[in-house]
């Protein structure tokens, strides 16, 4: 008995099935613009994005310049970010802003396409070029709609992606300096700090970077070493006067004590030779 309600089971939901893509290809094949886009936003309201893309790229260019055009292009434009499709949801919310200049549903198309772009936004150790893109993107929508409630989300998200940029970027430096690649992680800090002038991280930077100057003077050719040497310490002393309670500040001390005495001692064979 239960072999045999099995039996049936299946063959009523193959049967299904087939009805079902009997339906979507009869309503497809149709060329009755009317019935598509019926059949199109019955989909939609389903959650079969999928199906309701498809219809509705057949029906787009026949309501172009109609009354259906507006709610149509802005369903389609939703059937690719509810697939995870960004590049080119953010590509259609853009063209709804474009296309429908005076409509009421602009600043949402226009937020959309950049919310689009900030999906897209990667892992701190991939390429951020997504990141720094939906940034500009973000920012441009603030700039065009200051007064948006959705200001505040911006932010939000662009604070986010500047973290996740900062992180990438102390990352780079810190693994220069574990390869002990000194130039490269001093000039790599050295930059962060400039583009992230508020960053949590800034004492750490700094205790860095003097270690960083330090090794490459001990390190130097002959040409360079009073230079570094003379570096190391007036970052040393700038550390000490900016961060009084550091943990690291007796190292800092014992780091500028060893450049002095190396200066002391670069000098003095100098003058020797």
């Amino acid at each position: 008995m239960k072999i045999r309600f099995s039996i049936l089971y299946f063959v009523l939901a193959v049967l299904a099935i087939s009805s079902c893509k009997t339906n979507f290809e009869d309503v497809r094949t149709s060329n009755d613009p009317a019935r598509i886009l019926e059949a199109a936003d019955q989909y939609y309201a389903d959650e079969d994005y999928l199906k309701a893309q498809a219809l509705y790229e057949l029906v787009i260019p026949f309501y172009r310049g109609k009354e259906e055009a507006e709610d149509l292009y802005y369903k389609y434009a939703y059937t690719y970010y509810y697939q995870d499709q960004f590049i080119l949801a953010a590509h259609y919310f853009n063209s709804f802003t474009k296309t429908f200049y005076n409509s009421l549903k602009k600043e949402e198309m226009a937020y959309m396409s950049a919310f689009s772009n900030y999906q897209m936004s990667p892992n701190y150790k991939l390429d951020q070029g997504p990141s720094i893109t939906a940034i500009n993107e973000l920012q441009t929508f603030m700039n065009n709609f200051p007064n948006s409630p959705r200001v505040d989300e911006c932010n939000k998200h662009i604070d986010e992606l500047r973290l996740k940029l900062e992180t990438k970027s102390y990352q780079q430096g810190k693994l220069y300096y574990q390869l002990e690649d000194y130039n490269s992680a001093m000039v790599s800090f050295e930059n962060m700090l400039k583009d992230f002038p508020e960053t949590k991280r800034a004492e750490e930077i700094r205790y860095l970077i003097i270690k960083s100057t330090f090794n490459l003077a001990k390190n130097s050719v002959y040409e360079k070493t009073q230079e570094r040497l003379e570096e190391s310490i007036l970052k040393c002393e700038k550390f000490i006067s900016k961060y009084t309670e550091s943990e690291n500040l007796k190292e800092v001390r014992t780091i500028q004590q060893n450049c002095n005495k190396e200066l002391k001692r670069f000098i003095n064979d100098g003058y020797q030779e």
